[in-house]
């Protein structure tokens, strides 16, 4: 059985987590695929996806073991019961929900609230979220990282929005365990091709790893 802090480990090892929005099941497959092939470990399905729940279903059937698979923008307790048993392995919001926090620590799924202010984030941290959030990070810059571990120093921050090639090794550095990427990873699929996420990906997680090093 996986635990809600192996899941945790998996993604903070990785150090990314790719955000997939889509217009049907088979783009999502597609985009599942060639992230993975780029060596992505967690995919964060978005509940803005037509059908996000059965989008949920069919990766978890036809991926497996291969991914940590969860669901985003979570917008409430019911929709992240229905994610979990459609086989989300963890629930991310834009926003931090008292219910959701409860919910997800009743069935130990890791709980990744959206957080842009210090109170927020302790609030969070107090109903037990595991990993925080740090959206929409291109309002802020990597430079709200030390910000935030000013004064909560065992926060775990995960910045998403405005994390790109060019700057994901300054959020590493700055303090980040991992970060979110949708369009900077994603792209356009259909006119750029799906090759393009697999090198993309490439490239995010060697400039994490080479952050993480120096």
């Amino acid at each position: 059985m996986i635990t809600k802090h192996h899941t945790l480990k998996q993604i903070t090892d990785a150090g990314l987590v790719a955000v997939v929005r889509a217009e049907n099941i088979e783009q999502a497959k597609k985009i599942t695929e060639a992230a993975l092939n780029g060596g992505v470990a967690a995919i964060e399905i978005t509940f803005t996806i037509p059908g996000a729940t059965k989008v949920i279903e069919e990766l978890a059937n036809t991926f497996q073991s291969d991914t940590i698979l969860g669901a985003g923008t979570v917008l409430d307790a019911e929709t992240a019961r229905i994610a979990i048993l459609a086989g989300a392995k963890y629930i991310v919001s834009p926003s931090f929900s008292v219910e959701t926090a409860r919910l997800c620590n009743r069935y130990q799924i890791p709980y990744m609230p959206g957080v842009m202010t210090i109170e927020a984030a302790i609030q969070a941290m107090e109903y037990g979220a595991d990993l925080l959030k740090v959206f929409p990070g291109e309002l802020m810059g990597p430079k709200v990282i030390k910000a935030f571990k000013g004064p909560l120093p065992r926060a775990n921050l995960m910045p998403t929005g405005g994390v790109n090639i060019s700057n994901v090794s300054e959020w590493i550095r700055a303090g980040a365990v991992a970060v979110g990427a949708g369009g900077s990873l994603i792209g356009n699929p259909e006119v750029d091709g799906y090759d393009k996420i697999t090198q993309t990906a490439k490239v995010f997680l060697q400039e994490i790893q080479q952050a993480r090093n120096n």
